[in-house]
């Protein structure tokens, strides 16, 4: 269902939740997609189970290489020193908003959307995340939803979100039904 379609996965070098990364990761996979870990530095990134180190996994290129137009689609993996970190770079975050700029798909879960309020896309959108960023994402103009997968049409692009691993199948899939249009 996703043949021919290249997903981007973008993650700060440290702080990334290995299996909200490894999950959806799969899932493209699985599909026929062919996932790209995208980061704000080459090399490798850290992963972590909550906060414990996990794994390490090596980076396909950085986001000073590449834009939206490199891709069909984008996840955003929660963390929360993840989206924390990309928010402050000022690359990622341009990165993240050209796909909102060109009308392609974006699926965020738990913190993710912290990237999200720094790019100013989620304004008059219907979203959720880890219950924490509630405030946050409706000070920003966001309208939050306490569920395990929302899927909002209302902006430039599809926007699928998620609230927590817990979430992860339901999420993989929308992002997955989402991504093959």
């Amino acid at each position: 269902m996703l043949n021919g379609k290249t997903i981007a996965f973008l993650v700060a070098p440290e702080g990334v939740e290995q299996v909200e990364l490894t999950e959806p990761w799969q899932a493209v996979r699985q599909a026929g997609g062919t996932p790209r870990l995208v980061s704000t530095e080459p090399g490798e990134i850290q992963a972590f189970n909550h906060l414990d180190k996990a794994d390490r996994f090596p980076v396909d290129t950085t986001v000073e290489e590449v834009s939206a137009a490199d891709f069909d689609g984008l996840v955003l993996p929660g963390g929360v020193a993840n989206p924390d970190h990309l928010r402050t770079v000022p690359a990622a975050v341009r990165f993240a908003k050209g796909f909102f700029e060109a009308g392609k798909p974006v699926a965020s879960i738990c913190h993710a959307p912290w990237t999200l309020i720094e790019a100013d896309v989620v304004r008059d959108r219907t979203i959720t995340s880890w219950p924490s960023l509630r405030t946050d994402l409706t000070n920003a103009g966001a309208d939050w939803q306490d569920q395990e997968v929302v899927i909002c049409v209302a902006g430039t692009n599809t926007l699928v979100s998620s609230r927590r691993p817990d979430d992860l199948k339901a999420f993989s899939q929308a992002a997955l039904d989402v991504f093959s249009g």
